[in-house]
Order: C-alpha cells, then structure tokens, then sequence
C-alpha cells in the first residue's frame, strides 16, 4: 500500500468511521493522478465523473461570467480534503465551473458508478455518501452565509485557516477575486491583520 492509499485511508476512517473491512472493499476503486499546475479535474460544460481526495496541491472551482468573460473565484480546496463539483457528480449532468490546479497536484479518486456500487454493499461507504453529501452542502450554505454575515477581512482570516499558507502558494488575484474584492483592498487587509500580531 503505497503512501496516497494511506493518506485515504486515514481520512476515510476519520472522517466516515470506514472499518479496515470497509476500506478493503472500497480500496481497488480508488485511482492516483497527477495534474500540471493550470490543468483541469474538470471543465465546465462537461460532466464531473470523480470524487477525489487531494494529496497535494491547491485546486480553484470558478466560473467565467458570460458577458464580462472575468473568472470569478467560488471555492478553494487543498490537501485532505474531497475535491467534486457535487451537483453535477451526484445528477450526472454537465458542470457550471471550472476545477483547476493552481499548483502541480497529486489526488486519488474514484468514479461516480464504481462509488454508486459501494453504495449498495453491506458497509459503510453509503455513510461516506451521506456524509460528503452534507460535506458540500455545508460548504455551500456557509460561502453564501460569509456574503450575508461577514466583511471581506472576516473572509480572509477563515479562508487563511482552511488553507494555511494559501497566500504564499497562489496568486493574491485569485484570493481578491474570491473574496469579491480587489487588490489594493486586499493590500490594505494584510497590513492591518500584520499590524495586530
């Protein structure tokens, strides 16, 4: 068992309680791959068929607005953490976003029918599904809650804890862009988060 396998199967144990039985039976359906920086897990237009689990590297989902063709930044995902674009994987219907490696990243992942086939055995991948499930969709209510709840700066310092170092692995565009702000405001948050410490 290589060291992407473990890596999974730790975090299938933490995260869903999968059983060593569990994992023995899941464990022939998960594939390594690596992705360029600037390469895509998925493209939009097209239908995302893998659930994957990164082992390295920084991925941006984003979406090209239609008249202004500017990308705007929606999520960011890195190490140890299950990367899909859900909508589209769970109703096997095209995606709305693009999901690109922002750095040379390495993942392991599975195919949405061979996922779909661990779902109907006797253990506890149908748990893993429910609980991705609930995963993305708290994902998705706490992104749209940060616009509602919380000021650019606010968003800053949670997305520096999800991903530490981000601001040192990417660009600061795509950091102001999915903060919904640009760069010079972006400038000004930094300097007075560092004035505090």
């Amino acid at each position: 068992m290589n060291q992407k396998h473990d890596a999974l199967n730790e975090v299938l144990k933490s995260f869903a309680n999968l059983t060593d039985n569990d994992i023995a039976v899941g464990g022939s359906f998960w594939r390594t791959r690596r992705i360029g920086k600037g390469d895509f897990f998925n493209m939009q237009s097209f239908v995302c068929t893998d659930l994957a689990l990164i082992t390295k590297g920084i991925f941006r989902v984003y979406y090209v607005h239609p008249e202004t063709q500017e990308e705007k930044n929606v999520f960011f995902f890195s190490e140890r953490q299950f990367l899909v674009s859900f909508r589209s994987f769970i109703n096997q219907y095209p995606c709305y976003y693009y999901i690109q490696a922002l750095e040379d990243a390495e993942i392991i992942s599975i195919n949405y029918k061979d996922l779909q086939y661990l779902y109907t055995t006797p253990t506890g991948w149908e748990k893993f599904g429910r609980l991705v499930a609930e995963l993305f969709f708290n994902y998705s209510q706490a992104r749209a809650e940060e616009f509602l709840f919380n000021t650019a700066e606010e968003r800053y310092v949670k997305l520096s804890n999800e991903h530490p170092n981000i601001v040192n692995r990417i660009p600061a565009y795509h950091i102001s862009s999915y903060l919904g702000i640009k760069n010079p405001s972006l400038t000004r948050i930094k300097k007075r988060l560092l004035g505090q410490k």
